[in-house]
């Protein structure tokens, strides 16, 4: 059996560098999906992957990419449900699995969210918490996980 393919929705992802890492720890090939302004990765294992700019091309493309037991990293909830339907193992940036016991609840959630700013357009909420170290060794552990996972199907 060959090995998963990881992909990553690389615009605006946190954690490109360490899902390059760990990929390549598991000798899995690892692709970035973008609109563009990524650079390229010397690693063999690494694919640049770049769309034309538009709204959800990178999803769309990754969406059709994925076959069941490859492993996918977004913070799209859309994007995260339709890899879900294809077999994909996906991740959220923090190390989050989205799920198909969970994904239905995310989506909901953010609907709701998306409504209640529309009701108070002038409402401003914070920016959300910064993303640190913490996160970023969830997101390794989690994304080693899968790939093992992913590996032993």
């Amino acid at each position: 059996m060959s090995a998963p393919t990881l992909y990553v929705d690389a615009d605006a992802c946190p954690v490109r560098a360490e899902a390059e890492a760990v990929a390549t720890r598991h000798g899995c090939a690892c692709v970035f999906v973008s609109n563009g302004g990524l650079r390229p990765s010397p690693n063999p294992l690494v694919r640049m992957v770049y769309v034309d700019a538009g709204a959800d091309a990178a999803d769309r493309w990754i969406a059709e990419a994925v076959v069941p037991g490859d492993v996918v990293v977004t913070a799209d909830l859309p994007l995260a449900a339709r890899c879900l339907e294809g077999g994909a193992d996906v991740l959220r940036h923090d190390g989050t699995a989205l799920t198909q016991a969970n994904i239905g609840a995310q989506l909901a959630t953010r609907d709701l969210m998306a409504d209640l700013r529309a009701a108070d357009p002038f409402h401003r909420a914070g920016g959300g918490r910064s993303f640190g170290a913490a996160d970023r060794s969830r997101f390794r552990a989690a994304l080693d996980a899968a790939l093992g996972r992913a590996r032993r199907r």
